[in-house]
């Protein structure tokens, strides 16, 4: 295939990249998008391949690995619960940056094209920062992974001298940087990769649980970015222009994402450096509180009376997987007019769109599922406020406690409802390991069990109301 060829091919799968990202900025449109992501990649995975000139061999050999890939990804696809899609996010981005330490490194021992002067500068530089940007993608990819499996404690890493201990690792890279640039050494290139590893490592661990979903869209961004370099170092308009795209897109949406969860953009990149929001210390709820517990029978009667009723889902009702006898009570107090609406934090599930994902699999309208920012001031007018899972999202001590490692983030405003009903297996705190004082107070209840179970015997008992 002539380069005319490749190069429209390119800019017609840019343009489907274009539209792919518009598509998935609306429920409605977000099938429409990933098809149009899916041709996109199509046509520039065969542009490339026709575009090259390695012979029937190496052709042989891509259309080979591509087959083990997809096969390996479709196998993965199945096999990952909604659940695990965070975990699976960040393992991905890992392998993003791994490609650009290992490409760069290629492009540095045997060069596709021959530079010399400037351009050959240019290069060199190209090639250093995609393998800088590519080891802290990968290493923190890993530890992101891992804290949101539960590999990896959930708690911020807050070693004495952390914020020291990244300028001096920072400054080395820059020296080492110098040392590349003059002398194209590739000492120089292995040692600057095992500080940026090592740095990724630190970053990440220093930021904590609560916080893990602002990193992982982070890391998307500096998976974009490392890709971009990629295409830099080879030539490769279209993977500069899906780079650009995937990093700008990420810090966009890192920076949407802090401001909803009122934390420093710059503070969450640098692995907390500077920050002052949120405490350090544990919050403690008095164990001699009690909690009041809650029956089938009583909670149906509570909704089947209500006239407003909110339901916050969580995490657990993801695990659970009991959004679709979720959606069949909305339906059913619907039709029975009461006024049914969902609240949605912005990291409910450890992911943006998690909820709003698993609410259109149950069918729930969209127009009824609202975000935190929508629905905060309509708790107190709220007969029933149903919490299926969720914790650390509705926990009051992020607006009450200053000592707490949630201190500062906004959080669904449950309690002002004249009732709380809260389904939960038990006592334990969430993935932040903060407790919740919504537990014991005096208009809550809890509603123990499994989430799928307590739902599905909700359902029963208000078909027979």
């Amino acid at each position: 295939m002539g380069t005319g060829f490749v190069r429209v091919a390119y800019v017609l799968a840019s343009v489907l990249f274009i539209l792919s990202l518009g598509g998935l900025s609306h429920q409605e449109s977000a099938r429409r998008g990933n098809l149009f992501g899916i041709a996109g990649i199509v046509i520039a995975v065969g542009a490339t391949i026709a575009g090259v000139n390695i012979g029937i061999g190496g052709i042989s050999t891509i259309v080979l690995a591509l087959v083990i890939g997809s096969i390996a990804g479709l196998f993965l696809a199945n096999k990952v619960e909604m659940t695990q899609m965070p975990q699976l996010v960040a393992l991905l981005h890992s392998f993003v940056g791994l490609a650009a330490v290992l490409v760069g490194f290629s492009g540095h021992l045997e060069p596709l094209i021959a530079t010399s002067g400037a351009e050959h500068s240019i290069k060199m530089v190209e090639i250093f920062l995609g393998i800088f940007i590519g080891a802290i993608t990968f290493t923190g990819s890993l530890i992101a992974c891992g804290k949101l499996e539960g590999l990896v404690s959930s708690s911020a890493l807050t070693l004495p001298g952390r914020h020291a201990m990244n300028l001096v690792a920072l400054g080395l890279v820059v020296a080492l940087g110098a040392w590349f640039l003059e002398t194209g050494s590739l000492s120089a290139l292995i040692i600057m990769t095992c500080v940026a590893s090592v740095l990724g490592i630190h970053l990440i661990l220093a930021i904590g649980g609560a916080d893990m979903p602002v990193v992982v869209s982070m890391l998307n961004s500096y998976s974009g970015w490392a890709a971009a370099s990629i295409g830099f170092m080879l030539g490769n308009d279209l993977l500069i222009v899906t780079g650009a795209l995937v990093g700008s897109s990420g810090a966009i949406l890192s920076y949407i994402m802090c401001r909803a969860m009122n934390r420093s953009f710059m503070s969450v990149i640098l692995g907390g450096f500077g920050q002052t929001s949120g405490g350090s210390g544990v919050a403690v709820v008095d164990t001699d509180m009690t909690v009041q517990e809650s029956s089938i029978e009583e909670v149906c009667e509570e909704l089947a009376s209500a006239q407003s009723v909110i339901i916050v889902p969580g995490y657990g009702m993801a695990v659970a997987q009991a959004q679709s006898a979720v959606g069949e009570i909305t339906k059913l107090l619907r039709d029975r007019g009461i006024m049914v609406r969902f609240g949605i934090h912005p990291v409910a599930g450890r992911l943006p769109g998690h909820m709003n994902v698993l609410l259109a699999e149950a069918k729930v309208p969209y127009d009824i599922v609202l975000e935190m920012d929508e629905l905060n001031d309509d708790f107190p007018t709220t007969d029933v406020v149903l919490v299926i899972g969720a914790n650390d999202t509705v926990n009051p001590s992020a607006m009450d406690d200053p000592n707490s490692p949630i201190a500062g983030m906004p959080v669904l405003e449950v309690w002002k409802a004249a009732q709380v009903v809260i389904l939960k297996r038990g006592m334990a705190s969430g993935y932040a390991g903060v407790d919740n004082p919504l537990f014991f107070k005096d208009n809550s209840r809890m509603l123990f069990g499994d989430a799928k179970d307590s739902v599905d015997k909700l359902l029963g008992g208000l078909r027979a109301v």
